[in-house]
């Protein structure tokens, strides 16, 4: 499901899964026979203090090497490959049922039908992009690229303007147009000027992979690396008016509020109005401009770019966007660059798999409705539901005995964690899919009237009561979010799935790890990150603190920028400690507080051991359970540019480095690797 630029930033983001595990009973220890599972997973040749990643998760790793047909592998893949042979079922059984149109399994049963119909795929070829395309062909005005565009946007495709509906940063109680920079074809803006030799070589197979989609579509050798050409040329001028990663962490900055009888200013000579009325969004009156520099940019490029130049971007992002839903000479290309060069992958995925992934972003909460019957059981929600509680007992307690913050900040802190709202499994209402028409006629028109169906969905919202029972995530995603403008945390019921352990054989130690540290922890800290600090109690833009106490949480938080900043990856890359600071700082609270809260179980006072490990180590591990991933370097390399996350080791390794209780459970000493001195720690909440 797609996500707005402005709640993005706040994800988790562990691998997106499916949602698979038994129904969930009371927890106690595991059966004697059973072998422990993170005792299974420890690779003791390496010193817990010098890498405890690989400590943790090593013995895992090294009997699951990445398959061929993905870039990273891990504990949430390895849930979501549990849950598709169920998925597969289910499409198969609505694919053969015949049942009613309008349905909710004619609909399933006809998108997995066209999907893989690859066949009728075959022999459709371009055919199902063929109107757009000619109507690109045709364009003779900037009017007319504007028209086009404002076509091409409901479909889901990139075309130059990013407009979306979200809540007012400073209002959250209202639905506003919001603008965000879009329009590239590269992950982000440092793909088109870093000088590093893998940035230029990917900058290199670029070019050539967009002009061989070209001549797909038709175009000799000569006008295909011309077309080309036309299309790198203007979306490195849009990139160079982009903002890099870690500026668009500042929701300030990020905040231009305007009239949208005064876009026209910013961009002289367009006309906004007619413009806004065909993407369907004519009855707004202001706009807030993520980042107006960019704005000026297109609108500059829109005015002088030649004619071929435009027509050639658009081709270009329309058949992007849809070269998967295409024939096998499209989808392979597209593969070749986005997924080998870019991302390091041997092979596509297995096509059944990837009609199911897009499934998913079409109309996931319709799964979802299938899967919390029968994986989800109430005693699983009540577990899941406590555990928030306690944690946030926890937060609390921290809250209280800060000596860096007064007691004036302290209770608005207190009045903020207060009023945040836990949403946990699933929603209480489902999202109402009557108006999207699936059908059997084509698998790329499916996937364009489901983008335009969710276009249309966001756009409605305009002017309307913010429905704060709205979820951004389906039940089955292996992953959860804080949104700072609702000041709630959304944690869906695959994000406790553990593979290979049943909740009931679960122990509190490694459940207060695996999901109330690296989950809920880490959300609700999220709420108290750099960014999520500047939103009030009721989700507003507003400085809450006193004028003492914001500079020394500033202080703190630049400790653990540079604590990021000296990590090296993948030879002369480092971590952005900047771009990454909320993320790693809601490692580091959610590791703290649930430690805390965990202390108040009946495990923790026993003290007894499992698997030969104390429940306190037991922690640990269950919080590195979490991060439970590895990747392909190529991919490694991307998400060092794009990715506001550190990498997974380092989201271990990095706080618990910071954590007291880690040195004493481990026995991290001095010449240890992970060791840092006790003032050169970070301690924030």
């Amino acid at each position: 499901m797609s996500v707005p630029p402005s709640l993005r930033r706040w994800l988790l983001a562990a691998p997106v899964a499916l949602l698979a595990f038994p129904a969930c009973q009371p927890h106690g220890k595991s059966d004697a026979a059973t072998p422990d599972l993170l005792q299974a997973n420890l690779d003791t040749t390496v010193r817990p203090g010098d890498d405890f990643f690989q400590y943790a998760n090593g013995g895992w790793l090294k009997k699951h090497p990445i398959p061929a047909s993905e870039s990273a592998w891990g504990i949430g893949k390895e849930v979501q490959n549990e849950v598709y042979a169920r998925l597969r079922a289910i499409n198969a059984e609505a694919a053969k049922a015949n049942a009613a149109a309008g349905t909710n399994q004619q609909k399933i049963g006809d998108f997995y039908a066209t999907g893989l119909d690859s066949a009728t795929v075959e022999k459709q070829g371009i055919a199902p992009l063929k109107p757009e395309l000619n109507r690109i062909a045709a364009l003779q005005s900037v009017a007319d690229v504007q028209a086009e565009i404002a076509r091409l946007i409901p479909l889901g495709v990139n075309a130059l303007i990013g407009p979306y509906v979200a809540q007012d940063a400073k209002n959250s109680e209202k639905m506003a147009l919001q603008l965000w920079q879009a329009g590239l074809g590269l992950p982000n803006r440092d793909y088109y000027f870093n000088k590093d030799a893998r940035t230029a070589n990917i900058r290199r197979e670029y070019g050539r992979h967009v002009a061989r989609m070209f001549a797909l579509l038709g175009q000799d050798s000569v006008a295909a690396k011309a077309s080309s050409a036309r299309v790198v040329a203007l979306e490195t001028a849009l990139a160079k008016s982009s903002r890099k990663l870690e500026a668009l962490r500042d929701p300030y900055a990020n905040y231009n509020k305007m009239a949208v009888r005064d876009l026209g200013k910013l961009t002289p000579g367009l006309n906004w109005q007619p413009w806004l009325a065909q993407l369907e969004l004519g009855k707004a009156d202001t706009v807030i401009v993520g980042q107006p520099e960019f704005y000026r940019e297109a609108g500059r490029q829109l005015q002088t770019a030649p004619l071929d130049t435009w027509k050639a971007y658009l081709q270009w992002h329309l058949v992007h966007t849809y070269a998967d839903k295409l024939s096998r000479a499209f989808d392979q290309e597209n593969f070749r660059f986005y997924g080998t060069i870019l991302q390091g992958r041997k092979e596509q995925r297995a096509r059944w798999k990837r009609v199911l992934d897009e499934e998913e972003n079409a109309m996931g909460e319709m799964l979802g409705q299938l899967f919390v019957k029968e994986y989800f059981k109430p005693e699983a929600k009540q577990r899941y539901d406590k555990l928030v509680d306690n944690v946030v007992v926890s937060f609390r307690q921290h809250i209280n005995q800060l000596d860096w913050m007064s007691d004036s900040t302290k209770q608005k802190a207190l009045v903020k964690l207060g009023k945040i709202t836990k949403k946990v499994g699933y929603p209480d209402k489902w999202k109402d899919y009557s108006a999207l028409t699936i059908d059997r006629s084509s698998y790329a028109q499916n996937v364009m009237r489901a983008r335009q169906w969710a276009y249309r969905y966001n756009l409605s919202k305009l002017g309307k009561p913010v429905d704060r029972t709205e979820w951004d995530m389906t039940p089955q995603t292996y992953n959860a979010y804080y949104n700072p403008s609702n000041n709630e945390i959304v944690l869906p019921a695959a994000i406790f799935a553990i593979p290979g352990l049943a909740d009931k054989d679960a122990d509190d130690a490694t459940i207060y790890g695996y999901a109330g540290a690296s989950t809920i922890g880490h959300e609700l800290t999220h709420g108290f990150d750099d960014e999520g600090s500047q939103y009030d109690e009721k989700g507003n833009l507003r400085n809450w603190w006193t004028k003492a106490d914001r500079p020394l949480f500033n202080k703190r938080v630049d400790q653990i920028v540079r604590q990021f900043n000296g990590y090296q990856v993948l030879d002369s890359l480092h971590i952005n400690g900047k771009a990454t600071a909320g993320e790693n700082i809601a490692d580091l609270g959610g590791i703290v507080i649930a430690l805390d809260a965990f202390k108040q179980t009946e495990q923790y006072k026993k003290g007894e051991k499992i698997g030969g490990l104390t429940p306190t180590q037991r922690y640990f591990l269950g919080y590195a359970l979490g991060w439970q991933n590895h990747q392909r370097d190529e991919v490694l390399a991307q998400r060092i540019l794009t990715d506001v996350h550190s990498p997974a080791n380092l989201r271990v390794n990095g706080p618990f480095a910071d954590v007291p209780e880690f040195y004493q459970a481990f026995g991290v000493k001095p010449g240890d690797k992970l060791y840092r001195a006790d003032s050169a720690r970070v301690k924030i909440w």
